[in-house]
């Protein structure tokens, strides 16, 4: 490699580390310039088109993310960052198959990367498989142990288990290792819920929503959370906290046999919880807005 060779080089990975930083800044549209700026230098670069697909994800232009992670890959069928963007992508747009394919093949490419373990995690928890999430979130920590997304996902996820003295000493961990994440605040926000320490769940959406305002996410859970401060509320959401710890056949069988033989009572409580979520979602947008309704 002539010394010329070398300067290319690391001019090109000095702009690589521009666009990187720009991302983790938040500085989206700068960072997308850049990309494309440098697609324009070096079309057939696929860790610049990587970069692309990445800012894609970030500004939730996943049909975008897609094709260029694709584009990414096409020039080389082993770039991790693509795979990764690919992988994250699917996941955030509830495509769990095409995820897990993701996944797995860039768990092929890249066995290190800690974020696959936690993205398989939150599949496994979302199919009551909390025994193997947990697994791999301690696979994560492994990897990451001072990662505080994956000791708040942890909490969350021996919340889910009913290991609450484990899930509190987690949540206070991962708060000393981050006060700074929106996410962070969010999944401690599902752990303390699964506690019933709902004055912690408030006080951490409370964080979350300070923290990015503008996520409809954590606007609809704090929404859902001031809902939750009405005891009527929560006795009503009571069984729909016991079916997430069943099987979906389970949960069927219970209904038809409560239709069955409670059909009044049944048809008293649809009618009392549609009443009670649509009464107390009202309190508490005219808390939060007033009677504006437009937002």
């Amino acid at each position: 490699m002539t010394g010329m060779d070398n300067w290319d080089e690391e001019l090109q990975n000095t702009r690589y580390q521009q666009i990187e930083q720009l991302i983790a800044w938040k500085k989206l549209e700068e960072a997308r310039k850049l990309a494309v700026s440098l697609i324009q230098d070096t079309p057939d670069d696929p860790n610049a088109i990587a970069l692309l697909a990445h800012i894609c994800l970030h500004q939730d232009q996943y049909d975008q993310a897609l094709h260029w992670a694709g584009q990414s890959l096409r020039h080389d069928p082993e770039n991790t960052l693509a795979w990764f963007v690919r992988s994250n992508t699917y996941y955030t747009m509830e495509h769990w198959k095409s995820a897990m394919e993701a996944i797995v093949e860039g768990q092929r490419i890249d066995p290190y990367e800690p974020h696959y373990f936690f993205l398989r995690a939150n599949i496994c928890n979302k199919t009551s498989k909390f025994e193997e999430a947990r697994d791999l979130l301690l696979k994560a920590l492994e990897i990451s142990p001072e990662n505080a997304l994956y000791l708040a996902n942890l909490s969350y996820n021996e919340a889910l288990l009913r290991h609450f003295p484990e899930s509190r000493l987690l949540a206070s961990k991962a708060l000393r290792l981050e006060v700074e994440s929106d996410l962070v605040y969010l999944y401690l926000a599902w752990s303390a819920e699964r506690r019933n320490d709902y004055d912690d769940y408030l006080n951490m959406l409370k964080n979350a929503i300070r923290l990015d305002p503008d996520d409809q996410q954590i606007r609809k859970e704090y929404m859902e959370g001031l809902q939750k401060t009405y005891k009527l509320y929560r006795v009503l959401l009571y069984p729909s906290s016991l079916a997430k710890r069943m099987k979906p056949w389970q949960v069927l069988v219970i209904w038809i046999g409560l239709w069955i033989i409670f059909r009044p009572l049944v048809i008293v409580f649809i009618v009392l919880y549609y009443a009670t979520y649509w009464i107390t979602r009202l309190m508490v947008h005219v808390k939060l807005f007033g009677w504006n309704f437009r937002r």
